[in-house]
């Protein structure tokens, strides 16, 4: 849970390398959706549904086998071991479990962190301090499925949800989250619901298939986004076929190398703007393990226009998120400043090839907070 959440994989663990194709598996959000639908059927009717089906945010219907199952007095509790595919994920075989009981009257749906799920003790992340540590779509994505078993057994959504992984504490200490301040355990997250394998070379690889393709179909603008959020917003601006839609990931090297030797005339680069800040220091990997957002990069980009005491809460702050939000007390445009220094980090690596490129920034909600136009 950072401006880009806090890897929960761990990239170099080696114990499951498939020989064939990747398979992909599931986040820790769409496994707690589905244990939290499973004891709230569960506390209404007392049958657990096993197994339990939901919707993800892009369609898929997945079902998932329940693992763990109990019910006491005003609560039940559902469990499902995550199944991350072939992705080296240390929360691969973790025990997500949902306990729901009944809120408050008029009190909504509450999220609470259980045992292992970390609270949010810093600012900066998407979920404030205090809070327990599960992302605002698996929230979201909670939350609306208890509003649908709700209503179909005529109740208000009145419900407490707590979020327990048993090894939860120990798993994050090999997770950012000691260091972003959440405490106790990992984060629930996920913005798709699916894990999508981690291999670099695959990955690399159908980046440039994508290519190869746009170029066959005559297209002449393609979009390289660093995940779901910005390629939806910087798409809003274009609609450009899906075809010209490259899942760039962290890997914009791979992207841009190859445009080098296969140009395609425009391209638009889209991200957060903690991606696009590393992009600025010149990084063209932009995972977390392999490159870090530099705080004393950001104070120098300010320039002198701060005083001793914004420079420091600058250099201590939490998250890239944290440093916009520091700034926009200031007329310092410092996304646009990131932006400019991105694409320049672009141009140079395309080296003269006829490819005209932009920066898109966008924050967690899609809004665009920086654009540079093309070079």
């Amino acid at each position: 849970m950072s401006a880009t959440p806090p890897s929960q994989a761990e990239p170099d663990a080696g114990a499951r390398k498939p020989g064939g194709p990747l398979r992909r598996g599931w986040t820790t959000g769409a496994c707690a959706t589905a244990a939290a639908k499973a004891a709230l059927t569960a506390l209404l009717t007392d049958a657990f549904p096993d197994p339990v089906t939901i919707t993800l945010p892009k369609g898929e219907t997945p079902a998932f086998a329940l693992a763990h199952e109990k019910r006491g007095d005003g609560f039940a509790e559902a469990g499902i071991v995550k199944d991350a595919g072939d992705d080296p994920d240390v929360t691969h075989g973790a025990m997500v479990i949902a306990r729901v009981g009944w809120g408050e009257p008029e009190s909504g749906i509450t999220f609470h962190a259980g045992d292992g799920v970390g609270t949010v003790t810093k600012p900066g992340l998407p979920i404030g301090p205090g809070q327990a540590a599960i992302n605002p779509v698996p929230r979201r994505m909670m939350a609306e499925i208890i509003g649908e078993v709700c209503a179909e057994h005529g109740i208000a959504p009145d419900i407490a949800v707590t979020i327990c992984v048993p090894d939860g504490a120990a798993i994050a200490e090999r997770t950012w989250n000691p260091r972003l301040g959440i405490v106790g355990g990992i984060s629930i997250l996920g913005t798709t619901g699916i894990v999508h394998p981690f291999s670099c070379a695959a990955w690399i690889h159908s980046i440039h298939r994508g290519i190869d393709v746009a170029r066959a179909a005559g297209l002449d603008h393609v979009l390289g986004s660093t995940g779901s959020t910005s390629e939806a917003a910087a798409q809003a601006l274009y609609n450009l076929p899906q075809i010209a839609l490259l899942d760039m990931g962290d890997f914009a090297g791979g992207l841009i190398k190859y445009l080098r030797a296969h140009p395609v005339p425009k391209l638009t680069i889209a991200g957060g703007f903690a991606k696009i800040t590393k992009l600025a220091q010149g990084a063209l990997d932009l995972h977390s393990a392999r490159s870090q957002v530099d705080m004393a990069f950001l104070a120098d980009l300010a320039g002198n226009g701060l005083n001793q005491d914004m420079k420091a809460r600058i250099l201590s702050a939490n998250t890239a998120a944290q440093v916009v939000e520091i700034m926009s007390d200031t007329k310092i445009d410092i996304a646009a400043d990131v932006a400019g220094l991105a694409l320049a980090t672009v141009m140079d690596t395309l080296r003269g090839a006829p490819v005209q490129a932009e920066i898109v920034i966008v924050d967690r909600t899609g809004a665009i907070i920086a654009r540079t136009g093309f070079s």
